[in-house]
């Protein structure tokens, strides 16, 4: 990893903390249990947020469910929420480089959830998932191969 002080490109709005982190465990989610991608397309907001998923067929209520008891586990955990800063020639393997933006500075900062999630990301984040509160999904609709979810926090 890289000790100077980094150059990173400017954020672009102010996101919640607490519901910016809970969008990383449910992306990690997402992937571990349906092998999908992370979100293609994420609205976070403090009251409420929206995330899309590119997925073979639509989820179930129990799905659902078992999505939402999943997050919730991951924030009961109180995991440290880290950052650190590398170069993107020496990413961890871990990090899916392929959704930024062309104009991504060399620097980058990964954001980690504890040993659950590892993300490139320039947004802010709590500093332990006890902050973050109760992840609950309010509803979630198909069209042609893509899952909306829309959740809150408690």
């Amino acid at each position: 990893m890289t000790t100077e002080t980094p150059q990173l490109n400017e954020h672009n709005k102010q996101e919640y903390p607490p519901m910016h982190t809970a969008e990383h465990i449910l992306n990690q989610t997402m992937v571990r249990m349906f092998g999908c991608g992370r979100s293609r397309n994420a609205h976070i907001e403090r009251k409420k947020s929206k995330c899309d998923y590119t997925l073979p067929r639509p989820l179930t209520d129990d799905d659902v469910n078992a999505i939402e008891k999943a997050v919730n586990n991951i924030i009961q955990q109180q995991l440290p929420v880290t950052i650190e800063f590398c170069t993107r020639d020496n990413a961890p393997a871990d990090v899916d480089l392929s959704k930024l933006p062309s104009d991504a500075s060399h620097t980058l900062r990964i954001v980690r959830v504890g040993d659950y999630d590892t993300c490139a990301c320039i947004g802010t984040h709590v500093e332990n998932t006890a902050q973050i509160g109760v992840f609950k999904i309010v509803s979630h609709s198909w069209d042609e191969g893509t899952e909306r979810l829309r959740f809150k926090l408690l």
